[in-house]
């Protein structure tokens, strides 16, 4: 069970991803849109899990890894938004969210 400063370090971390992916600060993909659905956050704020969904993708494996590789780039820009509010900015693990891509299939079995 997350603590409630567990979960307000992941809201925060969550809106300030997507703040930095959307203004254009990072560009990991080429065409797209990316978009953060959420974050996990370990109890020593060590290490942040966050999920991300991206539209269209054909081939989720080579748009995660584009991902990963800014990490640091985005941790950079996440310490410049968040440094106030965070002592330490947490290591920035990401994953592919694809509950939507589940939601679809079980639609699709359900017709």
């Amino acid at each position: 069970m997350e603590s409630i400063r567990q979960q307000k370090i992941a809201r925060l971390l969550q809106k300030e991803i997507g703040d930095i992916f959307n203004k254009g600060e990072v560009k990991p993909l080429d065409a797209g849109m990316l978009s953060v659905t959420g974050v996990r956050v370990t109890p020593d704020l060590g290490i942040a899990r966050i999920y991300v969904s991206i539209f269209p993708s054909n081939d989720y494996k080579e748009d995660i890894e584009k991902v990963k590789a800014q990490s640091s780039e985005v941790r950079y820009h996440l310490g410049k938004r968040a440094g106030k509010q965070l002592r330490h900015i947490p290591e920035l693990h990401f994953f592919i969210d694809d509950s939507f891509d589940y939601a679809e299939q079980i639609d699709e079995l359900l017709k």
